[in-house]
Formats: structure tokens, sequence, C-alpha cells
């Protein structure tokens, strides 16, 4: 992903109610004044868990396409996706890069509940860096990419292994592992970047396929991690991102998601909305007080398994199921 300075309603009713003036409250909220709402039947997320699937996807090695690792990757993200799904996907295929070369590209997708026709779409790419580019030393050998793209599958695996012990059948998931996303470079343009998302985005899983919302993951398992509001997910999916920062108020972790405005960053969401238009949030540590908004291992070789926090792992984790299960009590109680 890179930054960058360019700038229903009715099933909202299944969120909770959209407050369109919430955002000043919730501004100074902190974990220990959060608002108390009606609890949520849902299971407990597991940052253990979830850390050891970022331990696994690193003994990999680089996820880089064309590598051993990532066909190693790839398997093993399916193996598990069937453990946990009803059904899944693999879309094996290249995508021509921005210095021209072909990529091979492998999307690995779950489907819960796949006849459910009320859906999310929750998303993460999975493959590492080529290049250690913001780095003042090796800077042409490829990151581990424990937090820039390990943290955000490992959170989606244990969503679904946890939505497994406690099932429910009126709600569709679909996880989506999206392949080839750091390739990218500033001077190849913008679109050099989340190729397997676009592939997936003009060539969904599923024919005629769409959801009423999706959820990014992106960099969401590093210490002092913080997720203000990225702005096009401000401005395509505004209604969602503000009952997720509710949610996880509600779940306990508004320190975490914080109601201030964060950059427009270029990642797998802008495609998912402006392709298939799918309205999608961005959940991404961002630097708010940095000009370059992300944090300072972003693209370095200090993103390895030390910068992760199980802390932020349960954050992000725990406030996913609080929005899954807080939409399954709101049907069952329609």
């Amino acid at each position: 992903m890179r930054f960058t300075n360019s700038f229903f309603i009715a099933y909202s009713l299944l969120l909770f109610t959209a407050c369109k003036n919430e955002q000043k409250d919730h501004e100074q909220q902190s974990d220990s004044t959060a608002i108390q709402q009606p609890a949520v039947s849902k299971p407990d997320f597991n940052a253990d868990t979830a850390y050891t699937y970022i331990q696994k996807q690193l003994s990999f090695g680089p996820r880089v396409p064309g590598t051993a690792a990532q066909k190693n990757c790839a398997y093993w993200m399916q193996t598990m996706l069937k453990d946990f799904c009803d059904t899944i996907y693999i879309q094996d295929t290249k995508v021509k890069a921005g210095d021209r070369k072909l990529l091979p590209c492998i999307n690995v997708i779950g489907s819960i509940n796949p006849t459910a026709q009320k859906r999310i779409l929750m998303l993460a790419h999975w493959d590492s860096r080529p290049w250690a580019d913001e780095d003042i030393k090796d800077q042409d050998k490829p990151i581990l990419a424990a937090d820039d793209g390990a943290s955000g599958v490992a959170v989606l695996l244990e969503v679904a292994r946890q939505i497994k012990a406690q099932p429910f059948k009126d709600l569709g998931i679909d996880i989506l592992f999206t392949d080839v996303e750091d390739y990218g470079k500033t001077e190849w343009g913008d679109e050099s970047y989340a190729l397997g998302t676009q592939y997936w985005a003009s060539h969904p899983h599923v024919p005629g396929y769409t959801a009423t919302f999706g959820i990014l993951l992106d960099m969401v398992g590093a210490r002092n991690a913080r997720f203000p509001l990225e702005g096009f997910s401000s401005e395509y999916a505004n209604i969602f991102q503000q009952q997720i920062w509710k949610a996880a108020g509600t779940a306990g972790y508004s320190s975490y998601f914080i109601f201030d405005k964060g950059s427009y960053i270029t990642d797998d969401h802008v495609f998912v909305n402006r392709i298939i238009k799918i309205p999608t949030v961005d959940i991404i540590n961002l630097n708010t007080n940095s000009e370059k908004s992300f944090a300072p291992h972003w693209h370095t070789h200090q993103d390895n398994l030390e910068i992760i926090d199980k802390n932020t792992l349960k954050a992000v984790g725990a406030t996913l199921l609080q929005v899954i299960y807080e939409i399954v009590n709101t049907q069952k109680s329609a």
C-alpha cells in the first residue's frame, strides 16, 4: 500500500443504529469509559493462536511472488481455511507488474455459509514486499512482513476458527487472502499496488458476487498501533467505518480505534470500492503525527516478529467478532 494526498442504509439496521454525529461523542472516549451496550454472545478471540499463525507464515520466509515461500504459504492457508470454512476457492493466475513482469498470483478465498444472501467480506494481503526500500540497509532484499501481511491473515484465520466454534446460519462471511499487493512502487503509479485484489475485483470467486460491506486488515499486529479513520474508507464506506469503530469501543478497545482523521491510503480496499463497488473499510495502523503516515517499521527489515504485540491482535480480532455477532444477534431478535 502507499500513502496518497488525493482526495443499505436499510442494512444498517442489522448493524446497530447509525448515528451520523457520533464521532464527537467518541473522540475523547477511553477504554474505561466505553459506552455500555447490551452484552453480545460471541466467542473470545485468542491472541496466542493468532500469534502462532504469524510465526507459521514467517517460517516460510518472505512470501514474494515466484518463490517457494509463496507456494508453500498459499498451500498452508488453503489447508487452514478448509478446516474453518464451508467452501474454498483458489485463484491461481498471473498479473502484470509495474515493471511489466508477469507474476504468479494466488488468491485464496474461504466462504462461511456460502448460501446466505447477507454477506460480509473480510480481506488481507499475504505477500511480502520484495524490497526494503524504507530501510537504511539491504534495501534490495525482501522483508519478512510480520505486520504488513502476516498479521491480517493471522487475525482473520483466528476469527474464522472462532466462528466455527460458535456458528450461525443467516449471515455469510467471505475471507479473502490476496496476493501481490506489495509489489508496487510510487513511480509505477497507484495501480501497481494490490494486483491480486484488482484481479479478484474484476473476476470474483463467484460470478456476480457482492457483499453488504467489507473490512480490510493491513498492519494490524504491531505494538503501540493506532487505527484512525482512513480517508478513502470515510469517503466510500463512512457508515460502516463509524459502526466498526463504535463496536471497538463496545468491546473495550477505543484506545486503539481512535476517531481521528487519518491519511488517504492506496490499499486493497480502494479497488474493492471502485471496481466491484462493495463499500469497504481499511483498518490500518497509521501515525497521524508523521508525514509518512506509517509506523517506523513499514517497508523495513524491522517488520519482523519482534514488532508484533498480542494485545494489538486481540484488539482487532475482538472488534471483528463484536461486529459480526452484533449483526447475528440483531438478526435473531428481528
